[in-house]
């Protein structure tokens, strides 16, 4: 098993920046792949960007491409999410997720293990 906190979520205006963090606990960190995702209002949960459990393979949706930035430190068992120039359009419910293998994958449904999500809300 393997449970996962968001943190740093919250509100912030047009063009600013938030970092959002996922720490993980249980088994080891290191052997899962890691994303994050989103959740407006009405709208189905999409793929923000993902990141291979090394490292070293990562990418992101077109729409955050060159704003967001993943992240990943095995030793702290931590993933994060730096967001800047926020949109209002940014605004969601943040999920991270891991997968018990090397890489990551853009369907949620390729995933085991869940957070309990963390709000970012950007005014416009």
């Amino acid at each position: 098993q393997v449970q996962l906190v968001e943190s740093g979520g919250g509100l912030v205006q047009a063009g600013g920046s938030l970092r959002v963090s996922c720490a993980a606990s249980g088994r080891t960190f290191s052997s899962y792949a890691m994303a994050w995702f989103r959740q407006a209002p009405g709208k189905e949960r999409e793929f923000v960007a993902g990141i291979s459990r090394s490292g070293g393979s990562i990418a992101y949706a077109d729409s955050v491409k060159g704003r967001f930035t993943i992240s990943r430190d095995n030793a702290k068992s931590t993933v994060y999410l730096q967001m800047n120039s926020l949109k209002p359009e940014d605004t969601a419910v943040y999920y991270c997720a891991a997968r018990n293998s090397g890489t990551y994958y853009q369907q949620p449904i390729s995933y085991d293990y869940w957070g309990q999500g963390t709000q970012v809300t950007v005014s416009s």
